[in-house]
């Protein structure tokens, strides 16, 4: 039985034109190509999307995904290798959880009676559980951005990681509080931390209002986007989302 390449995406949540880039790259080509031009793909190409997908999320570049690939033999013994990792990745997620909580209610003590951040004094503890593989986790239906996030990160000094992740929490946490200050995601100071980030990726290639209306939307799609979200504050993926709306409607159309 084989399937097309819609229906392969309406399974797996990954979209036709990612599946094509896959193909075009040689990660995963289709079973067959039908007359009309259409792909399909049968239960190996599933199996093999599914490791995909699996090492995507746990950050892994396509380059290296394709190396892992192309050294595995045996499945079997592949899929217990990709288990060990979603098991650390869990750990790694629970850890950075605990670390933005942490940075929240020191925030919120130090606002109050004005003493310094207990993280700020050890600034390693800032840091725990985040890795740099973060700043191209779980776009594997971005492919395109995925790559340039890759070349850009290794190119950057442990430092340079550092402070990105540092910025990056720190704008999630801007968020939750104008979220928390009753501010709708198309007013103004919402609206330039959206403008912020489309700079951001902009910076790596060129975005288009549909493909930054997906990014947003992938903050509440995407487990692994909507759980680090919600880590800092329930509702903050889908704040997020509206925010990114709100600014391609407006400023992008």
């Amino acid at each position: 039985m084989d399937w097309p390449i819609a229906e392969v995406a309406r399974m797996s949540g990954v979209t036709a034109r990612t599946l094509r880039h896959y193909d075009e790259i040689g990660l995963l080509p289709p079973a067959r190509t039908g007359a009309n031009g259409h792909r399909y793909y049968e239960e190996n190409q599933l199996l093999l999307l599914q490791q995909i997908l699996v090492l995507r999320a746990l950050g892994l570049g396509l380059p290296e995904i394709g190396r892992i690939l192309a050294e595995q033999v045996d499945e079997v013994e592949a899929l217990r290798g990709h288990h060990r990792r979603l098991l650390a990745e869990r750990d790694r997620l629970e850890a950075l959880a605990g670390t933005v909580r942490r940075t929240i209610a020191e925030l919120e003590k130090s606002r109050k009676d004005g003493t310094p951040m207990t993280a700020i004094n050890r600034p390693e503890n800032l840091f725990e559980g985040v890795r740099p593989a973060q700043y191209e986790e779980s776009l594997h239906d971005f492919p395109e951005h995925a790559e340039a996030i890759a070349r850009k990160v290794a190119a950057m000094t442990e430092q340079d990681v550092e402070a990105g992740q540092r910025e990056r929490t720190a704008q999630m946490i801007r968020l939750a509080e104008l979220m928390a200050g009753g501010h709708p995601a198309d007013a103004e100071p919402v609206q330039a931390e959206a403008d912020a980030q489309y700079r951001a990726l902009s910076e790596l290639r060129a975005v288009s209002a549909e493909e930054y209306r997906a990014i947003g939307r992938s903050c509440v799609d995407n487990d692994a986007w909507r759980a680090a979200y919600e880590a800092i504050a329930p509702g903050l993926a889908a704040y997020q989302r509206d925010a990114i709306e709100a600014y391609a409607a407006t400023r992008l159309s």
